[in-house]
């Protein structure tokens, strides 16, 4: 399975369109970028393409209105994200507006989601 790499470009385009909260946390991940709200990931980077994490209602307005791509690699894209139409990226039309748009939406439902409780630890050997 290809992991994509994101550009320097696109994670900054990536922190652009997430909010400006102080509960958002961006962290790494497998040389991508995810957004965080109470532990849980609502919007992500993989490669070029931003995937959002929405409601059922909210993603079956996106996918059913826009074409939205699957989120992650080819061969096991990611359940549950929706990604972002490829076209809204800066080598397309650079839609940052709609971007933003949706990431908020995704950050408002997880925000609403009970917080991911921190792993047990392991015991030592």
């Amino acid at each position: 399975m290809e992991m994509a790499k994101a550009s320097d470009e696109a994670k900054e385009r990536f922190r652009s369109v997430v909010p400006d909260n102080p509960e958002v946390v961006v962290k790494p991940m497998f040389g991508n970028l995810g957004a965080f709200v109470n532990g849980n990931m609502f919007a992500g980077l993989f490669g070029s393409t931003i995937g959002v994490k929405l409601s059922d209602a909210d993603r079956q307005v996106l996918e059913s209105t826009e074409r939205t791509v699957p989120f992650g690699p080819a061969e096991r894209p990611m359940g549950g994200y929706t990604g972002l139409p490829e076209v809204w990226n800066a080598e397309g039309d650079g839609d940052d507006a709609r971007a933003s748009a949706w990431v908020e939406k995704a950050f408002e439902y997880v925000a609403g989601l009970p917080p991911k409780a921190p792993k047990a630890a392991k015991p030592r050997k």
